[in-house]
């Protein structure tokens, strides 16, 4: 039966993405099978006719799980939510099952998409002060906002799918010389998660397709 089959995850080790699925996966303690698709070589392996077959939009990630393939990884996060045990990802409280949504759909629609690989090459050698700018815009909006809804991690004292889209896009502002120490409530929270294990093995540093030259 599909069911007892490992879910595949095909995704690029650096994909914020991607990397939700796999921190959904390592907090529910599913065991699943990585199938690396470059996004940069070959000039994008995501275009090739049998990915598309996966993902129409060429996107990373799609998941193969229960003999349906699914893309948006929100999608991914709360369908193995919703049919594996494990943590919750989504609070049973409808007022925080809603912050929890508003804050994710913050991250993976209004901040994620506008300095995704994609977008980024098609900017040109502005590229860094437009992720940059996008990236602290959506920055300036969480924070007062995670400063109402957060305890210890994004929404109270559960980590939620709001925490597993935070961290990578986080990493990301990181990586483009945004100031995250600005955002004293976003730096705290996101401290506190990478020390968990399922972050950790989890990031991008360590997954099968990491280039060697990075690899933890």
């Amino acid at each position: 039966m599909n069911a007892v089959q490992p879910p595949i995850l095909h995704g690029y080790f650096r994909s914020s993405c991607s990397w939700r699925v796999r921190i959904a996966f390592a907090l529910k303690g599913i065991e699943y099978d990585q199938v690396p698709v470059n996004l940069i070589q070959d000039g994008g392996q995501q275009h090739t006719e049998q990915f598309k077959t996966l993902n129409p939009m060429q996107q990373v990630p799609a998941v193969e799980i229960d003999g349906f393939t699914f893309s948006q990884s929100l999608a991914v996060i709360q369908y193995i939510d919703e049919t594996r045990p494990g943590p919750r990802l989504l609070p049973a409280d409808s007022k925080k099952r809603a912050q929890v949504r508003m804050i994710s759909d913050l991250i993976a629609s209004g901040i994620q998409p506008l300095q995704n690989l994609h977008v980024i090459q098609k900017i040109g050698a502005d590229k860094v002060h437009w992720a940059q700018y996008f990236i602290e815009r959506g920055f300036q909006a969480l924070e007062p906002i995670l400063k109402q809804t957060a305890g210890k991690y994004c929404v109270g004292d559960e980590i939620s799918m709001a925490d597993i889209c935070l961290v990578p896009q986080v990493y990301n502002a990181e990586r483009f010389k945004v100031d995250v120490g600005q955002y004293p409530t976003i730096k705290k929270i996101n401290q506190t998660l990478v020390e968990i294990e399922a972050f950790k093995v989890s990031h991008p540093s360590c997954q099968p397709d990491t280039p060697a030259d990075i690899h933890a």
